[in-house]
């Protein structure tokens, strides 16, 4: 290669570093141009709503991460759909601290359990169970639902309550599974048909729940004494098909 041929190549190099590093400078400039209108279209959104008066919005790379305070945990799952509905918005970090009346775990787990009474009371929930648990205002919901709907239910009531500082969702859908659903009503016979269950079918809050998992079946809830819990454990082991049975019910005399 001789002196001519070098220093063209050398020039050939630095051109493509420097067209390069223009065409990084000028794809920073319009994410940059992108992401303080879509700042601004945020927080014009939030400042339009009373209940996003102290949450603040900043933007990188399309970003959002919003901060500050709200005074219900629904207020804070809002203020994430409202974020991503702007345009632009490639995705939200929500920083948002629920800094509203603060309420006695004791006292908020009791208020929970009333207004879940419907969900757990519910038509058809024979098949679903919930469970929930506060720890310094953290809800944790924890149970299986057949078809999701209970699921959201409860979440929605958990997040409208003061007090509620956050949720953990355990609550598990079970798999889609005729032959489950088969078990499913075989088990509901077996149990609430047996002469001494048969009090629980017509209770309102059905205690007694079936719980159905790729052929193994658990039983939650409570009854009233001990011998019933043996009984729906035996009708359980009875039934064909089951591969497991688990008896979990607890003894509650009312």
């Amino acid at each position: 290669m001789n002196r001519k041929q070098g220093f063209k190549k050398v020039f050939g190099v630095l051109l493509s570093v420097g067209l390069l590093s223009a065409a990084l400078a000028a794809e920073s400039s319009a994410a940059s141009r992108y992401d303080n209108q879509l700042q601004t279209a945020v927080t014009q959104k939030l400042a339009s709503k009373n209940q996003y008066s102290k949450v603040k919005a900043d933007v990188e790379d399309g970003i959002v991460t919003l901060t500050g305070t709200v005074d219900l945990y629904q207020r804070k799952l809002d203020a994430t759909k409202l974020a991503r509905k702007i345009a632009n918005a490639q995705g939200v970090r929500n920083l948002i601290t629920v800094a509203g009346a603060s309420i006695p775990d004791e006292q908020l787990e009791q208020k929970l359990a009333t207004k879940l009474t419907y969900v757990r009371e519910g038509y058809d929930s024979t098949f679903d169970y919930f469970a929930l648990g506060v720890k310094d205002g953290v809800v944790t919901l924890e149970g299986q639902d057949r078809t999701g709907v209970g699921r959201d239910e409860a979440m929605a009531d958990i997040a409208s309550m003061p007090g509620v500082k956050d949720v953990i969702n355990k609550v598990t859908i079970a798999p889609v599974s005729n032959f489950d659903d088969g078990l499913r009503l075989r088990a509901a016979r077996a149990i609430y048909g047996d002469p001494a269950l048969r009090k629980y079918a017509i209770d309102p809050s059905r205690p007694i729940r079936i719980i159905v998992d790729n052929g193994h079946v658990t039983l939650v809830g409570a009854v009233n004494s001990a011998m019933d819990k043996q009984i729906a454990g035996m009708r359980a082991g009875q039934l064909f098909g089951a591969f497991s049975v688990e008896n979990k019910l607890e003894v509650v005399k009312g």
